[in-house]
């Protein structure tokens, strides 16, 4: 029996995507999107459809609009509106302002980045590095895919610029203590430079207490539409020269890194989002999660092996496994056919699979609020059924 006081089944309700029977444990590579969201976006483009700063209503209207996404976009970073950023995702938003913070970097300057990253917070670096002859290390993992806190403090120097690092590990759950790592990169005099993608749809964020200096996510990992989302530190937004065309305005800040038009309809369907998950709240959404997770953990095959922590401590619920006798591809066709939508492969965490010896990969069981139990219960009797 439960013991969360949290309605899943009236949560369910909110999605038509879920009446379908498909037990969605993909969640890390996006999740569902719940009606409202989708009659925001059709809203906009019914009856708000154009372009910025016109004056008749329609222009007014998305306006408005554009204002109502930065002041949600600064209650879901907790930040200032004048902070945030939107791009088409959060690796293009990190194309972007990585180039733009190079600019003031010179040859030999170091970047730090870590074996749990997703490569959307590595190849930008890695780009630049080519480009301007910088430096990229790698932070270590331990064997049980948490982040070595002394490998990093051994890694910075006087020529560290930036220590760029993920809030939460989308292939194998860990979380990282992210005020602590920003501490680190303050006190060596780097940037801290979070990607928040898989942490968002699991935990409140608020950059402050963090101690970030730019953090990205997308919309579309927490119930939203495909749009990056950003915060950059005003001091920085305001020194960093951005790579814009010249008749773009420089205010908001944030809108300094915004290139062409922003895709109206897309932020209408953010806003919608994060009030989506204002109606909830993080306390019961989280919860519900963790006595999932333990669900799994505790149902979990012998034939099975979890890379990453072995409880629900540390982490959010996204596992990565591997069968002793099948392949990845085999186990994610095989759940497939019986109706369990999961992901098989490196999910662009390629560091992770690197440092754990799985060149195929690994299967990725992703539950977030919207999962129930006979869900779980489901997806363990087919990975028994192997």
């Amino acid at each position: 029996m439960s013991t969360v006081a949290f309605d899943v089944e009236a949560v369910r309700r909110r999605f038509s995507a879920l009446r379908s029977g498909l037990a969605f444990f993909d969640a890390p590579g996006g999740t569902q999107v719940p009606d409202e969201v989708i009659d925001a976006i059709a809203a906009y483009l019914r009856d708000a459809n154009a372009n910025s700063g016109g004056h008749f209503e329609t222009s007014r209207r998305t306006d408005a609009l554009i204002a109502d996404a930065r002041l949600a976009a600064a209650d879901w970073l907790g930040c200032s509106p004048d902070e945030t950023i939107f791009g088409g995702s959060m690796t293009t938003l990190n194309f972007a302002l990585t180039r733009a913070a190079a600019r003031e970097f010179g040859e030999g300057d170091e970047i730090l980045v870590t074996r749990l990253d997703h490569d959307g917070n590595v190849a930008p670096w890695l780009e630049l590095a080519r480009d301007k002859g910088l430096v990229v290390r790698f932070v270590d993992i331990r064997d049980d895919c948490t982040l070595d806190l002394d490998d990093l403090a051994a890694q910075l120097s006087e020529r560290t610029r930036v220590v760029a690092f993920p809030w939460a590990s989308n292939a194998v759950g860990t979380v990282n203590d992210v005020a602590a790592i920003a501490e680190l990169a303050h006190e060596a005099g780097a940037l801290a430079w979070v990607d928040a993608v898989h942490y968002a749809p699991h935990g409140p964020i608020d950059v402050r207490a963090a101690g970030a200096d730019v953090l990205l996510c997308s919309a579309y990992k927490f119930c939203g539409p495909h749009l990056g989302v950003g915060f950059g530190r005003a001091e920085l937004l305001e020194r960093w020269r951005p790579y814009k065309v010249r008749p773009a305005a420089d205010h908001p800040l944030g809108h300094r890194y915004e290139t062409g038009t922003l895709a109206h309809e897309l932020l209408a369907g953010f806003v919608a989002a994060v009030d989506y998950y204002g109606s909830i709240g993080f306390d019961a959404m989280s919860a519900w999660e963790h006595e999932l997770g333990e669900r799994f953990l505790a149902g979990f095959p012998e034939a099975c092996r979890l890379w990453g922590l072995p409880t629900m401590d540390g982490r959010v619920a996204t596992f990565a496994i591997t069968h002793a006798r099948r392949s990845p591809e085999d186990v994610a066709a095989f759940l497939g056919d019986r109706g369990v939508a999961v992901w098989h492969g490196n999910y662009y965490a390629l560091e992770v699979m690197r440092r754990l010896g799985l060149p195929d990969g690994a299967v990725r069981v992703g539950i977030v609020h919207y999962n129930t139990a006979e869900e779980v219960d489901r997806l363990l009797a087919a990975l028994h059924e192997l």
